[in-house]
């Protein structure tokens, strides 16, 4: 995969901007605070349609203008295709493919996979459970666009359970409805959990190898994945795992009553790293903290290539001055293959690769 070319109107401080790529690497260099991972951000979006810095689709527009526009030519290894995203301070987004709209945001990742690291990634190994599912999530929708809808039902119908666990005690009749909403949750839970395993499973194939050849062989890492405890085997089949949620629901239902909190499900699931046998969010190193977020990293993007054939395009802002030489030297060699974009102060250490240079909200040519 890769892309070819991108158009961005009204976009973050881009108030226009076309620019085409290189099939190998690109480096966007420049002072800070310029508009350099705002690319990265626009390329991205186009993957998923969702902002790993913004909340809401508002916050990416051009500060005092109604809309944005951005656009992409992309190679998906088999033919050329265009696709858009068209976003609206007022009214829903557009999202299409060679004009032709899109239903689901999910349909965007069967044209361009990517796999971004930030330097908040640096911190996946050290934060709570929230980060790693946001991992989970972000690698696995691009995969399996089946669970990207699964995925934004269980959000929706966890929050209604939620204002109902909230508010039925001043309005009683809010019960009705509360037996029904957990069904359905674990009924797309199942399916959650069925494809976390199953990328877990994945991915210690990967990350593992990778952490090892980082560390020059001498730590080894781990990946456990953990869900609702009555879920005893997360590879099972999804009626094992559909009964094993209801039976949890069952048990913890008068427990979310009095909590007026959704205690059951895999909103709650985590990944748990450890580094020769130690527990690494607690006890690793900063030396080993980045080894490991590299390693979940380059595994997903090599997870990727092994079972779509094809790599994602892989988004790097401004991680390599966060490195050490060595570590830095390991993720430049990792990285053959498939396309590049990078970020950085410096045009530095890439004498092959197409660069911009970026001032103001623009490239300079």
């Amino acid at each position: 995969m890769r892309v070819d070319a991108i158009t961005l109107d009204f976009w973050r401080n881009y108030p226009h901007e076309a620019l085409s790529f290189s099939p190998g690497v690109n480096v966007f260099y420049g002072d800070n605070a310029q508009g350099k991972t705002n690319l990265l951000e626009a390329i991205a979006y186009l993957s998923c349609a969702k902002s790993h810095r913004a909340r809401y689709d508002r916050e990416l527009i051009y500060h005092g203008v109604d809309h944005a526009f951005v656009q992409a030519e992309v190679w998906d290894g088999r033919r050329a295709v265009t696709i858009e995203a068209r976003l609206h301070r007022q009214g829903r987004r557009q999202l299409l493919a060679n004009a032709v709209g899109l239903k689901t945001a999910a349909e965007l990742s069967e044209s361009l996979k990517t796999v971004l690291f930030c330097p908040e990634d640096l911190f996946l190994v050290k934060a709570g459970a929230a980060e790693r599912r946001r991992f989970f999530d972000a690698c696995i929708s691009q995969l399996r666009p089946r669970y990207a809808v699964a995925l934004a039902e269980y959000k929706k119908l966890y929050e209604h359970k939620t204002r109902i666990l909230r508010d039925w005690s001043d309005k009683p009749d809010l019960l009705d409805a509360l037996d029904d909403f957990s069904l359905r949750m674990a009924q797309m839970g199942a399916v959650i959990i069925h494809y976390r395993a199953h990328f877990v499973k994945q991915l210690q194939h990967h990350a593992p190898a990778i952490h090892a050849e980082c560390s020059g062989g001498h730590e080894t890492l781990e990946l456990d994945y953990k869900t609702v405890s009555t879920v005893a085997d997360p590879l099972a089949g999804r009626k094992a795992i559909f009964d094993a949620l209801l039976l949890h629901q069952q048990t913890h239902r008068q427990a979310e009553l009095d909590a007026r909190q959704c205690l059951t499900g895999p909103h709650k699931d985590d990944l748990l790293l450890t580094i020769d046998g130690q527990t690494a969010k607690e006890y690793a190193s900063q030396g080993q903290t980045r080894t490991a977020a590299l390693a979940l990293k380059l595994g997903a993007r090599e997870l990727c290539y092994a079972d779509t054939g094809y790599w994602p395009v892989l988004l790097l802002d401004d991680v390599l001055s966060e490195l050490d030489a060595r570590r830095r030297e390991f993720v430049l060699e990792r990285i053959q293959g498939g396309q590049v974009f990078i970020t950085c102060c410096e045009e530095g250490e890439f004498p092959t690769a197409k660069k911009f240079r970026v001032a103001d909200g623009r490239v300079v040519k």
